[in-house]
C-alpha cells in the first residue's frame, strides 16, 4: 500500500469507529430515536426548499435577500453533493458494517453528507443576513448532521465532509 493509500485507510478506520460510537441501535429509546428522526427532516429537501422559497415568496426585504441566498448556497452545494457522492461511491454504513439504518436511506452513497450541507447552508445563509441567529442556527446544523451519524445512514468523515462543502459554497457566493 502507497503512503495516500496508508493514509486513507487510517481515516477510514477511525471513521468507522466513530461511527460504531455515536450511531444508536434498535435498542436505544425511543424517545431518543425521534428525537434524532425529528432533527435529521430539517436538513431534507422539504424543509430546507421550503426555508428558501417562503421567505422569498411572503417575506420582504432582508428576509426575501436571506432566503435568496441560502437557496443559492442550498443548490450550488447540493449539485457538488451529488457530484462527488456519484464519483466517489461510499457505500453507506448500513451496506458495510453490521446494522440496519434507523431511517430510510435517500440513496445508496454516503461520502459526503446532503443532509448536512442543507442544513449548514441555510444555517449560514440566514446566520450572514441575521447575524444574531448564527450561533444557534449553527448548532442546529451540526445537531442535523450528527442525527445523520447517530440514525445510521452517514459515517461522521461524510458529515464534516457535507458541512466544508456548505462552508466553501457560502463563502464564495454570499457577500
Amino acid at each position: 500500500m502507497t503512503g495516500p493509500m496508508i493514509w486513507l485507510s487510517h481515516i477510514d478506520a477511525g471513521d468507522r469507529a466513530l461511527f460504531s460510537r455515536w450511531c444508536l441501535g434498535e435498542s436505544s429509546a425511543r424517545w431518543s430515536r425521534a428525537a434524532w428522526h425529528l432533527l435529521t427532516n430539517l436538513g431534507g429537501a422539504s424543509v430546507t426548499i421550503a426555508a428558501c422559497l417562503l421567505p422569498m415568496i411572503a417575506g420582504t426585504g432582508a428576509w426575501r435577500m436571506a432566503g435568496s441566498g441560502a437557496l443559492t448556497v442550498l443548490v450550488a452545494s447540493h449539485l457538488v453533493v451529488q457530484l462527488v457522492k456519484r464519483t466517489v461511491g461510499r457505500p453507506r454504513p448500513s451496506r458495510g458494517m453490521s446494522g440496519a439504518a434507523l431511517i430510510a436511506e435517500p440513496d445508496r452513497f454516503s461520502f459526503p453528507s446532503g443532509h448536512s450541507a442543507a442544513a449548514l447552508s441555510i444555517a449560514i445563509g440566514y446566520g450572514v443576513a441575521f447575524p444574531a441567529t448564527a450561533p444557534a442556527l449553527g448548532v442546529l446544523a451540526v445537531l442535523v448532521g450528527f442525527s445523520r451519524v447517530a440514525l445510521g445512514v452517514h459515517y461522521p468523515g461524510d458529515v464534516l465532509a457535507g458541512q466544508l462543502l456548505a462552508m466553501a459554497g457560502a463563502t464564495l457566493l454570499l457577500p
